[in-house]
């Protein structure tokens, strides 16, 4: 597949707001709600935010469609156990979001993770992820240096937690 392919954009009467052109207040939401669907580590659902021929670069991998997404995803989840993810808004114009994310995660031999990445989202006008370029790096740590252990608390949500936790990048 050439990964520079432009999905069709198919809408089909499906809407995921907010919509773009985003402003902080929506962009925050939008960066919230992938968070919170991608902490059920639910393939299914996780899919429902993209188009149905979104075109995906996760690491060295390349996806498109929803078809490829769940399998991806699942395929993930069977390795990545206790998943935990918490993504930040980095930037925003129109209808692109830029973020920055890390996630904790073991393997079958209980060796923990965190992930670093950024992530290039770019949205259908309703609110389709069409397109989602990731980069991202693991580094093995002792579960005693793991940060989350669980959904962002409610106290939390939509607030930048490197910021508010002042927590460095390692």
């Amino acid at each position: 597949m050439n990964s520079d392919r432009q999905p069709a954009r198919e809408n089909r009467g499906e809407q995921r707001p907010p919509l773009p052109p985003f402003d902080l207040d929506s962009a925050v939401a939008k960066v919230q709600a992938a968070e919170d669907a991608w902490n059920t580590r639910d393939p299914h659902r996780v899919a429902l935010a993209y188009t149905e021929d979104s075109v995906w670069r996760n690491r060295d991998t390349f996806i498109t469609g929803r078809e490829q997404i769940v399998a991806f995803l699942t395929s993930k989840w069977e390795r990545e156990l206790d998943y935990v993810l918490r993504k930040s808004l980095w930037g925003f114009r129109g209808n692109r979001i830029a973020v920055r994310f890390q996630y904790e995660w073991h393997d079958g031999s209980g060796q923990w993770f965190r992930s670093y990445g950024n992530e290039l989202w770019e949205f259908t006008p309703e609110g389709l992820m069409s397109r989602r370029e990731a980069s991202i790096n693991d580094v093995a740590i002792e579960e005693s240096a793991r940060r989350w252990f669980g959904p962002r608390p409610e106290q939390e949500r939509g607030v930048d937690h490197w910021q508010q936790h002042d927590i460095p990048l390692q």
